[in-house]
Formats: structure tokens, C-alpha cells, sequence
């Protein structure tokens, strides 16, 4: 076992040394060699220093491609996910016919992906992710990237919508009524087919609901018939919902307030 392990730590200590040697080196053919050989081992940091060293040297040269496509990506495994889509996005750009084409922009594409935030923050990088990705499906639409491509556009849609959703349930939270139905028909409308759709009807209506009847008496039975409005079209839309129990309990109440009005008249 210790002489496995010597072997082990001696075959180490001379990797280590031809590395450095490759980074002192002015060999820019040995580099590349040794840079492509440190890929292929999965040592991409150490690929990455080497090739930074070399791009310079092949600009324009028929080994540049290849260079370029190795470069990038050690970026992109590396998880420094900015510099890989900016890399490939010139690499695509730089090379036109490279059969490396569409998988650069789909990684490229990817990177933005790969630095979309939780849905609780900022979301421009998730909106130029789904940018990005559109773009690689309507320029490379045969690619066998493409089902990946709309999975990823999904869960970005997705993230969008719930921060619009989390946004306006918090209205109802702080109960800003009126933002909060505001911002549920917002969120509605940009996203049709969420699978929120069903919450966001039911607090649309709750907030409906308790602006009515927390309302001042000159508005209070016209907010009562609208409140009653969004309770038919969340029952209409989800008959089974889980929230069907306690809607039919604030509509309930809904009807009995209004039934004041009609014996005062």
C-alpha cells in the first residue's frame, strides 16, 4: 500500500513538474499539446492557464478554431459561466462555418442559463437567458440541443412568474388590496399558462374580497359585486380547487352583505 502510494505521489509531483514546465515554456505547439492533453484529463484550470498563454500566437492560424473552442469551454467547466458565454458567443461569431457552431451557441446560451438567480432577486440575467435561448432554437432549429433549449426557457418562464406571483401575494400580505388584484391581472396576462394560475385566481379573489368588505359604505357594494365576479371565474376555471371551501365561505358573506343593500332599496 505505502509503494502504491509513492508511486502515486511521485507520478503526481511529475505532472506537476511538466506543467510547469509547459507554463515556462515557448514552445507554442508543445503548449497546445500539453493544454489539449490537460482538457482531456478533466484538468481544466490548468488547460485554461496554459491556453490563455497560446491564443495570442494562433490568431489566424488553422489550429485557432479548435484553440478557441477548447478555451471557452474550460470556462464554461470551470463554471465561470460570464466569460464562457461571452467566449463562445465569439467563437461563433469568429468561425461561421466551424462545425462547433451550434453547440457553442448553445452553450453559450447555456452560461446565461447557468447565471439565472433565485427567483427572489433581480431577474435580468434570467430574461437575457431566455433571450439567448430563443434565439440558438430559431437559428439552429434541427439541432439535437433544441429539447434541452425550450426545458431550460420553461424554467426560466417559470421563475419569472413566480417572482410576479410572490410580488403580488405579498400586496395581499401587506394588504395593499388593490395592488395586489392589480398585480395578479398583471401577472395573468403575461403569463396564460403558469401553473400558478389556480393561486393567483383564488388570492385574486381574496383580495377582492377583503377590500369589500373592509371597504367605506358609499364603495362597498360595488366592490362586493366584483369581489362576487372573481369568486364565478375561479370557481368556473377550477371546480375542484383546494381553495373551493374557503372561497364559497368569503362568497357566502359576500351575498349576505348584499343582501342589506336590497332590503335598504
Amino acid at each position: 500500500m505505502k509503494y502504491l502510494f509513492s508511486i502515486l505521489l511521485l507520478a503526481s509531483f511529475l505532472s506537476c513538474s511538466e506543467y510547469q514546465k509547459a507554463l515556462k515554456t515557448k514552445d507554442i505547439a508543445g503548449k497546445f499539446k500539453i493544454g489539449d492533453s490537460l482538457y482531456k484529463e478533466g484538468k481544466f484550470q490548468k488547460a485554461n492557464k496554459i491556453f490563455a498563454q497560446i491564443v495570442p500566437n494562433y490568431r489566424g492560424k488553422p489550429q485557432a478554431e479548435k484553440l478557441m473552442f477548447l478555451y471557452s469551454d474550460t470556462f464554461y467547466k470551470m463554471k465561470d459561466y460570464y466569460v464562457a458565454g461571452y467566449q463562445f458567443e465569439r467563437f461563433v461569431s469568429s468561425y461561421p462555418k466551424s462545425q462547433k457552431k451550434p453547440e457553442a451557441a448553445f452553450l453559450s446560451a447555456k452560461s446565461y442559463y447557468m447565471l439565472s438567480p433565485a427567483y427572489s432577486k433581480e431577474q435580468k440575467e434570467t430574461v437575457d437567458a431566455i433571450e439567448k435561448l430563443q434565439d440558438f432554437i430559431d437559428v439552429f432549429s434541427n439541432s439535437e440541443h433544441v429539447p434541452e433549449a425550450n426545458k431550460m426557457i420553461k424554467e426560466l418562464e417559470f421563475k419569472l412568474g413566480k417572482k410576479a406571483f410572490e410580488i403580488a401575494k405579498q400586496y395581499n400580505t401587506i394588504e395593499d388590496y388593490e395592488a395586489s388584484i392589480k398585480s395578479f391581472e398583471n401577472f395573468m396576462f403575461n403569463f396564460p399558462g403558469s401553473a400558478l394560475r389556480e393561486d393567483a385566481l383564488y388570492y385574486k379573489f381574496d383580495s377582492a374580497y377583503k377590500l369589500a368588505i373592509n371597504s367605506v359604505e358609499y364603495k362597498k357594494r360595488k366592490r362586493l359585486l366584483a369581489a362576487k365576479e372573481y369568486y364565478a371565474t375561479f370557481k368556473n376555471t377550477f371546480g375542484s380547487s383546494k381553495y373551493l371551501i374557503d372561497a364559497e365561505k368569503m362568497v357566502a358573506k359576500i351575498e349576505n352583505e348584499l343582501k342589506t343593500y336590497s332590503e335598504k332599496s
